[in-house]
């Protein structure tokens, strides 16, 4: 596994917590809203606050296939691990705080990369943080419009 440095990052999304939340954690329909990243998207299981869900993602020009657990505590907090595929090993939390402007979406991510993803960790960090914050951005455009 090769592990590429911690990624942070804020955006203030113009809309309402709740609704900015309910959005980014309705995993189901990801690849309605975001082809471009998420090209495929399976919820196996949701319990409660927890869901497995298997995922294809496109970061640094690759597809990534893993096996994804989501835990929420809404609407707060939205924490990603990685538990099988491509990444497997990567955390990424993300934290939802209602300001006067909307929302403040913090993101902070620590990547962990296998297989032939390594050497796009490797040389690809500015990549891999650039498809991140497109996400979250391609969510404000869609919450925002």
């Amino acid at each position: 596994m090769s592990s590429i440095p911690r990624i942070n990052f804020e955006k203030i999304v113009r809309a309402d917590r709740e609704r900015v939340f309910d959005t980014v954690t309705s995993y189901g329909e990801l690849h309605k809203m975001l082809p471009q990243y998420f090209p495929s998207i399976r919820v196996r299981s949701r319990r409660g606050n927890v869901a497995i869900v298997e995922e294809h993602m496109r970061v640094a020009g690759k597809e990534l296939v893993m096996m994804t657990k989501h835990v929420t505590d809404a609407p707060r907090i939205h924490e990603v691990f990685v538990v099988g595929g491509d990444a497997k090993g990567t955390h990424i939390i993300e934290r939802y705080e209602q300001v006067s402007e909307g929302t403040k979406v913090t993101v902070e991510a620590d990547i962990k990369l296998g297989g032939t993803m390594k050497i796009a960790g490797l040389f690809g960090r500015r990549k891999i943080n650039r498809d991140l914050q497109g996400v979250v951005d391609s969510f404000a455009r869609i919450l925002e419009d």
